[in-house]
């Protein structure tokens, strides 16, 4: 089954092209790397996929939703099936580690009781239960990436985008960061993973899409 599908996709800014021609499948369950240098258009897949942008040509499917048609209104359906990790983090400062996950709850209308028992089990499976009372800025850069993993995680998305996830990291967290990323991959979720880093590329061996100028390379 095909969870992501660019068909042809090229998409057009001012200064140039983001992605020109792109064509790209992602099945379910699969983990997928984007690599490329900076402006390689890794990112501009990501919005693409979340539609945050629409593409100048061509088509994105992403689940049963088209690029072509989508309405304002299903794009809320859209993002719940997506769950989005950033490099920096993008915590809410003033809320604590549960309150920060319970939000992407809160903002589709959940009742508490699911909301507290589901930030309680996305909280436990990425090591963080007892850290759930503090805040960001307690928490090291690992820590503080983790609970951005619970926050995606927590409304059960069928697939998981993290751009460049370990880029603010140290080898050691973002070693750990990976191994998370493995783990929530092995449970069923699919990865859609853009960075930098070749070496966490090289010891994952999972398939790579390669970009360069917008568009994918062999």
């Amino acid at each position: 089954m095909n969870l992501i599908k660019f068909t042809n996709v090229s998409s057009k800014y001012p200064g140039g092209y983001g992605l020109q021609q792109v064509n790209l499948l992602v099945r379910k369950g699969e983990f997928v790397f984007l690599v490329g240098p900076t402006g390689a258009g890794k990112s501009t897949v990501m919005k693409l996929v979340a539609m945050t942008e629409r593409p100048t040509e061509g088509t994105v499917i992403v689940g049963k939703f088209n690029s072509g048609n989508i309405t304002p209104k299903q794009i809320p359906f859209l993002r719940r099936q997506l769950g989005i990790v950033f490099q920096d983090f993008k915590l809410l400062e003033d809320r604590n580690v549960y309150d920060n996950v319970a939000f992407a709850m809160i903002v589709t209308g959940a009742k508490q009781r699911e909301i507290k028992k589901q930030v309680l089990r996305v909280l436990a499976s990425v090591g963080l239960s007892h850290k759930r009372y503090k805040m960001p800025h307690d928490l090291s850069g690992g820590e503080q990436q983790r609970v951005a993993i619970a926050r995606a995680l927590v409304n059960g998305p069928y697939v998981l985008l993290a751009d460049e996830p370990t880029g603010n990291l140290d080898p050691a967290t973002a070693a750990e960061i990976m191994d998370l990323l493995e783990k929530i991959n092995a449970r069923g979720t699919a990865v859609v993973m853009a960075t930098h880093n070749y070496t966490l590329v090289e010891k994952a061996r999972h398939r790579v899409v390669r970009l360069a100028g917008g568009m994918t390379v062999n």
